[in-house]
Order: C-alpha cells, then sequence, then structure tokens
C-alpha cells in the first residue's frame, strides 16, 4: 500500500493542502500552469504552501508548463552494460504534436509485449511517459521488478516527479491522450514499484529496440 502524503497546490482550480491525489487532481487538471507537489508529513506540506511554489517547483513538483526548466536535467546513472532482463520502450509520432502510439519490447529479443495507439493528438514526450508507467503498471501486476529502459530524458524525469511539464493544451483534439496521462500520473501517485527505470544510452548501445524508424 502506498504511503500516504500530502499534496500542495499553489496554483490549480482551489489552492490548499490536500491529504489524497484524487482530490489534488480534481485541482490541477485542465487548470494552466499548475502547480503542485506531494509532502511526506503535513508539516512539510504546511511550511512549502506558506513558502510558495518558486523553491519547490522543478524539484519534483508538478507544473503544466515549464518545459525548459525540466528537459534540462540530466539522469545521473552511469553508463554500464545493458540489463538484457528488461523492457525497453519508445514511442512513434507524426507530427509533434500529432498521432502518437508507442510500445514496449523484450530487450534481449524485441518481441512486442505491449502496444498502445495510434492516439489522436500528443506529443513524444508525452507517449514517452505513457509508455513508461504502462510498463512499470505491467511488471507491478507481473510481480516483475525487471528494469524499463527508456531514451526520453524528458519522460524518465516525470516518471521521477510524477509529473508532467508539457505546453500542450487540454481541448477537444487532445482529450484521449490527457486522459491517458491523468490515469498514469494517478498510478505513479498510488503505487510503488521496486523496478529501475534508466535511460537507454543511444550513443553508446545505438537505437533501442523498440525504435520505431521514424528519424
Amino acid at each position: 500500500m502506498a504511503k500516504g502524503k500530502y499534496y500542495v497546490v499553489w496554483q490549480g482550480k482551489q489552492p490548499g493542502i490536500y491529504t489524497n491525489w484524487p482530490d489534488c487532481q480534481k485541482q490541477v487538471n485542465g487548470y494552466t500552469d499548475a502547480k503542485y507537489k506531494s509532502f511526506a508529513t503535513k508539516a512539510e506540506a504546511e511550511q512549502a504552501y506558506q513558502k510558495g511554489w518558486k523553491g519547490f517547483w522543478g524539484s519534483g513538483s508538478g507544473s503544466s508548463s515549464g518545459a525548459k526548466r525540466v528537459s534540462t536535467r540530466k539522469t545521473s546513472e552511469p553508463i554500464g552494460e545493458i540489463d538484457y532482463d528488461s523492457i525497453s520502450v519508445d514511442v512513434g509520432t507524426q507530427g509533434n504534436p500529432g498521432p502518437v502510439e508507442y510500445k514496449g519490447v523484450d530487450t534481449r529479443t524485441g518481441e512486442v509485449i505491449f502496444e498502445k495507439g495510434p492516439v489522436r493528438k500528443g506529443t513524444n514526450n508525452l507517449g514517452e511517459f505513457l509508455a513508461i508507467v504502462h510498463a512499470l503498471a505491467l511488471l507491478k501486476s507481473q510481480g516483475s521488478t525487471k528494469t524499463v529502459y527508456s531514451d526520453s530524458v524528458n519522460a524518465l524525469n516525470w516518471v521521477k516527479q510524477k509529473a508532467v511539464s508539457t505546453t500542450l493544451p487540454r481541448d477537444a483534439s487532445t482529450a484521449e491522450i490527457w486522459e491517458l496521462v491523468d490515469r498514469a500520473l494517478e498510478w505513479l501517485h498510488t503505487n510503488t514499484y521496486e523496478n529501475k527505470v534508466l535511460k537507454w544510452h543511444t550513443k553508446v548501445w545505438g537505437e533501442i529496440k523498440a525504435d520505431y524508424g521514424r528519424k
């Protein structure tokens, strides 16, 4: 069972402190430039709420904008040997934004394990994010601690932060991908996992096994 948390919403429909993710989600879904973050204790949450978002946003917090600030982060794991007992994920897009599909494959054999899409309209990074969470949810349902690889630095950061940072608007054309993203965020906020989620080092290892070949 996931450990209880406190959710601070600095900018949302109704700013405040919430004791569960669904209530927090109601305040930030559909709100442009929402800023929010989870904390382990009530005292930490109250202190953060009083200080304001500037001291916390970009440190695992949620936001619906500010992509540049997040995208400049780099993963810190050293380049080692490939863990072939793993799932590799990738996204295929036709335009950015545009139709999005993603898949997860066995890193050793290339066998497709799951596929999704095409979704009518989304972005490359949102597709990568969804693919990682899909892999984590599948592996947890199987009781597996296999590693998950992605070649997207942004998506890896979003999974770690349990928040996405994108300028993609919420409208009729993007409703499908936003529904999937909201479900993925809810899963991350209500589940724990032991799997390693690692960067696939394309320059060293070549294209990720799940690559769609649409460069």
